[in-house]
């Protein structure tokens, strides 16, 4: 099978990544504000227009980043790149139904599970040992999490909508560890033949607009709904998504799903801010525990590289 290599890219700061990560989570979070301004677009149809701008924006991306030659070889792409391109499809598609089932905190809530299915996938397929710190903060955002899910979850559309959404994060936990495996070949000995996974995004864009457009049809979405959906197809969706391929490199997966998290505060914050979805008093409890345990990990790891230095 044909494969092509990453460029290589210079190495960053712990901080400027951690900071890069925590911009990708702002971007990521508009998505429930945004989605309750739409006028027709519903369900598929939301996931279809998105999933379509975001593929448009990252093959313009990608030939820009890395050329019209990389298309020549797509039949030849390696299986990673489908592997992690399947994983982004679910992801895509999950998140975007369930917020059409129930309401942005629930979803974000649900998605939040991902540090701690990352921290053992990472475990059991990487044998990465986490530290201490890693675990509690793990632990400590899990029960914000499960606080915040007894209280937002009421009547049988809430559990669909969260079913939907538990997609998310297993998804999440598989891609983030494949692409923490393919970031450690390229920083080895088998850094010549580690692919390039930056087209991974594009091939979940093309999978998720096919799987939603049969679904979506007939499409009802007005002008004001496709400026929206651009907007997250681009701007929320392709260049986040990108910038978290290349942090895969210089962050572990854990740290990476942990800082994530960053979403659901964010998130929430918008859909109350700017759609009326006021949180429940249990929601910003529970957003308060995930918070102080991302900031606890962020510190205690910067005072042991510190220490070390």
């Amino acid at each position: 099978m044909r494969s092509f290599s990453a460029p290589s890219a210079a190495a960053m700061s712990h901080a400027r990544a951690v900071s890069l990560m925590i911009l990708v989570t702002l971007l990521w979070s508009i998505a429930g504000v945004v989605t309750r301004h739409l006028d027709a677009a519903r369900a598929f149809e939301v996931t279809f227009w998105r999933s379509l701008f975001n593929a448009l924006t990252l093959a313009a991306a990608l030939t820009a980043l890395r050329g019209p030659a990389l298309w020549r070889g797509l039949p030849g792409w390696p299986r990673a790149l489908w592997i992690s391109g399947l994983c982004w499809a679910v992801m895509f598609t999950a998140f975007m139904v369930a917020l059409t089932l129930t309401s942005v905190a629930n979803v974000l809530v649900t998605m939040a599970a991902g540090p701690l299915v990352t921290a053992l996938f990472s475990r059991l397929f990487l044998r990465h040992r986490l530290p201490l710190r890693t675990w509690t903060a793990i632990a400590v955002a899990a029960a914000g999490i499960a606080w915040m899910f007894g209280q937002e979850v009421q009547g049988g559309g809430a559990f669909a909508g969260s079913l939907v959404a538990l997609a998310v994060p297993l998804a999440a936990a598989v891609n983030w560890t494949l692409l923490q495996h393919v970031g450690q070949a390229s920083a080895g000995a088998d850094a010549a033949a580690a692919p390039d996974m930056l087209p991974a995004v594009w091939i979940g864009a093309v999978l998720s607009t096919l799987a939603a457009l049969p679904l979506a049809w007939p499409l009802q979405a007005s002008a004001h709904d496709l400026g929206l959906l651009a907007l997250l197809g681009s701007v929320q969706l392709a260049l986040p998504c990108l910038l978290v391929v290349r942090l895969a490199r210089e962050l572990p997966a854990p740290e990476i799903a942990l800082l994530a998290l960053l979403e659901v505060i964010f998130g929430v914050a918008w859909a109350w801010l700017g759609a009326g979805e006021r949180p429940a008093a249990g929601t910003l409890l529970g957003g308060a525990l995930v918070l102080a345990a991302l900031v606890g990990n962020e510190a205690l790891a910067l005072r042991q590289r510190t220490a070390a230095a």
